[in-house]
């Protein structure tokens, strides 16, 4: 009984529930999927601590040039939607989803290996860095993928799941950050770096085995069941009481329709047009076919990002990105060349960054849903403006005349400030 309502406690049972209510909507292997790409994610703090400690102390690198192999190591995250519009626009074998996955997955893990046996690479710093770029690569790819399948994965009935699903993905990450973070410090102790190099690359060889347990349906199958699935839908095909109250909503919303059309109905002409002129014809190769498509997804993508509802947020995310200094890599360096701290605590005190993240997924999911975004990320940035004046304190040395310790500035400045910096990211893209 005890261990029962400890459980309990904990609301074991219900999250086990949980479980089996999303098993069951999108099946085992591929919430594994999912739940492991997710996963790897986070668990790259394992192996991304040893680069730090590559560049500073095998490479001897200084902290701007460390910044700059980051900077360029880090670039294809910052070019996502192309790979969105890459795996719309061509399919490969007719299908959308798992062949990108096998790709982004094969230039995540081949990277790993190639550090880890040869040794000139890397102790090369452009070796180094054109393999970094290829691993992120693959790891935007991959995250762009996966979040294109579970889009996919919870249109029409399964539409309730979306925030459970997008909920465990978040999980997912945070897991694998805690463990990555935990046992990246430990591993640094113990093993060397090209070791880890070799560990790491067990992930995406398991994630690229993973890819074959999911299903996908070719591009054309899917269309021709959009269509038949609209089709059965009609009113004339009689699902009783269903398709009465159906009626009855879609005569209670028939004037406000009929208004929105009539606003939109100008715009709605010059789009169309604009669409029918990107429209390849009959006789067109396949190359120009995919051309074209990529040219329409272009161009839609760019009157997207032209209406208000997505301009703003999308420039507010802009500029909180470049106005805030990025001073990890400067931080690093003065944790451990100054401060003598050991790569075991620092990975130790990430720890707190991640389960900040979790802590502050629940409580958005539990009590800030109602909550306004815009008061959200003012009291996020808030917090991350105080927390960045404890790296104020720390490099200045006033914590000592305080007496406070150096690991406890760390854990409650950088570490805390990355969990209100991932939380206010998190939300953020899942409000958007």
């Amino acid at each position: 009984m005890r261990i029962k309502d400890i459980c309990m406690f904990f609301g074991v049972q219900k999250m086990i529930e949980w479980v089996k209510q999303l098993n069951k909507a999108f099946g085992a292997s591929f919430l594994w999927l999912v739940c492991l790409i997710h996963f790897t994610q986070g668990f790259r703090s394992f192996v991304w601590t040893a680069v730090s400690y590559q560049l500073k102390d095998n490479l001897k690198l200084s902290p701007s040039a460390s910044q700059f192999v980051s900077s360029i190591a880090f670039f294809p995250w910052s070019i996502k939607p192309l790979y969105g519009i890459l795996s719309d626009c061509i399919p490969i074998k007719g299908r959308k989803r798992i062949p990108y996955l096998v790709i982004a997955t094969l230039l995540s893990l081949v990277p790993w290996p190639m550090l880890g046996i040869h040794s000139n690479l890397r102790s090369s710093q452009w070796h180094l860095t054109v393999l970094l770029t290829v691993q992120n690569l693959g790891s935007a790819m991959a995250d762009v993928v996966v979040d294109a399948m579970i889009a996919e994965a919870v249109r029409s009935e399964r539409a309730s799941f979306s925030g459970d699903l997008q909920s465990i993905t978040w999980l997912s990450i945070a897991v694998g950050g805690i463990w990555g973070s935990l046992l990246g410090g430990h591993a640094l102790t113990n093993l060397q770096i090209d070791k880890i190099f070799l560990l790491f690359s067990v992930l995406p060889a398991i994630q690229l085995l993973s890819c074959g347990l999911v299903g996908e349906n070719s591009a054309d199958s899917k269309v021709s069941h959009e269509s038949a699935n609209s089709s059965n839908s009609h009113p004339g095909n009689g699902n009783g009481n269903i398709l009465d109250e159906d009626n009855i909503l879609l005569k209670k919303s028939s004037a406000s329709a009929t208004r929105r059309k009539r606003s939109q109905k100008n715009s709605n002409k010059r789009a169309s047009m604009r669409t029918k002129s990107l429209k390849p014809e009959k006789g067109d190769s396949l190359i120009s076919r995919w051309f074209h498509s990529l040219k329409t997804a272009t161009y839609g993508l760019l009157r997207a990002f032209r209406q208000p509802i997505i301009l703003r947020p999308m420039a507010w995310f802009f500029l909180a990105q470049i106005t805030v200094p990025n001073l990890s890599t400067v931080m690093f360096y003065y944790q451990t060349e100054v401060l003598n701290l050991d790569g075991s605590f620092l990975g130790t005190a990430r720890v707190v960054g991640w389960l900040g993240l979790m802590l502050g997924t629940f409580t958005y999911n539990r009590y800030l849903k109602t909550m306004k975004l815009r008061k959200i990320l003012l009291w996020a940035h808030i917090g991350l403006s105080l927390l960045t004046l404890l790296d104020v304190i720390l490099v200045s040395r006033l914590n000592l005349a305080c007496g406070v310790s150096d690991k406890i500035m760390v854990v409650s400045g950088s570490a805390v400030a990355d969990a209100v910096n991932q939380f206010k990211h998190v939300h953020f893209l899942q409000s958007f």
